[in-house]
């Protein structure tokens, strides 16, 4: 069990996809979603500034304040190869 992490731009409040940054991240023992979060941002780049967070489900989005920038985080239960 994964979870795949997405950092792009944003353009008049939308991801924009000008750039993209992807990475799977599993980590060993399960987290909840607040540990998520905190993986996305340090992934991200987003630590030390605070951000708007929404659950949707099987995906957070984290939206930092002062950055034209957004998150995702979406549930990936497939099998690793």
């Amino acid at each position: 069990m994964a979870w795949n992490f997405e950092v792009t731009d944003t353009f008049g409040g939308d991801a924009n996809y000008s750039w993209v940054r992807r990475e799977r991240f599993a980590p060993k023992r399960e987290l909840t979603d607040r540990g998520v979060v905190r993986a996305l941002k340090a992934f991200a780049g987003f630590t030390g500034y605070k951000a708007r967070v929404y659950s949707h489900g099987d995906m957070i989005e984290v939206r930092p304040y002062g950055l034209c920038q957004v998150a995702f985080a979406t549930w990936d239960d497939t099998p690793a190869e």
